[in-house]
């Protein structure tokens, strides 16, 4: 499975350095910023899974960062969870409308903050979920890496495990080359976009014997999806 990173905006040391710490007790990495120029920064280098942002940054705001980040179109589909001490409704509805997916008061339990994370990747990036999937005689555990069609074990490379994960949790919609290789290779990755050809072609091989290859679908002019149809 990819582990997810997790992209820390908090510009007290104390309180991201236990961030950081509990993050990575959850089999997360943690990427460090102390305000929003820097968090930028590091967004511009690659994309995070998920973003833990502070409201009180020194210069720009969180609530600014969110909303920067949400007017951007390679940026506006990051999970953010806005980390602030002000726990009126007012300020809730604020940050939540600036573009947070989930809101949490300080201070708060380590449980509580790793739930509320898995809560928003689960539902923001299934592909990110350890959440065993099952469609159409197809059964994929992120968690041990196993892959079963028609009720017999396949073998996959990593690469075309991550892409079949990619298209179970993101059933019937039509992906270009372009996208898939920012989902599932990453953003920032530079390979030819023949390259997922290469992938599906493999990962329809490995699927063959099942009869369960035709699950993985060409759409003319588009690209490809997924479909148990």
């Amino acid at each position: 499975m990819t582990t997810a990173t997790i992209l820390l905006v908090e510009d007290e040391p104390a309180i991201q350095e236990l961030l950081a710490f509990n993050v990575e007790q959850c089999g997360f990495r943690a990427v460090k910023a102390f305000d929003a120029e820097a968090a930028l920064s590091r967004i511009n280098q690659a994309l995070p899974d998920l973003i833990l942002l502070d409201w009180m940054l020194p210069g720009s705001s969180g609530v600014e960062l969110a909303r920067r980040l949400r007017a951007d179109a390679r940026t506006r589909d990051i999970p953010i969870i806005m980390l602030t001490a002000r726990g009126e409704e007012r300020d809730k509805i604020l940050g939540l409308e600036a573009g947070a997916d989930d809101y949490i008061t300080k201070p708060f339990s380590p449980r509580e903050l790793m739930a509320r994370i898995r809560a928003v990747l689960r539902r923001r990036t299934p592909q990110m979920s350890e959440e065993v999937v099952s469609i159409g005689g197809i059964e994929l555990s992120p968690a041990t890496h196993r892959v079963s069609a028609g009720g017999a074990n396949i073998e996959l490379g990593p690469t075309e495990f991550r892409l079949l994960h990619f298209f179970m949790t993101h059933v019937e919609r039509v992906y270009s080359r372009a996208q898939l290789l920012d989902q599932v290779w990453g953003d920032h990755v530079f390979v030819e976009e023949r390259t997922v050809d290469v992938h599906i072609r493999r990962l329809r091989q490995a699927l063959e014997a099942s009869g369960l290859d035709r699950f993985v679908q060409t759409v003319r002019g588009s690209g490809y999806r997924f479909s148990a149809q």
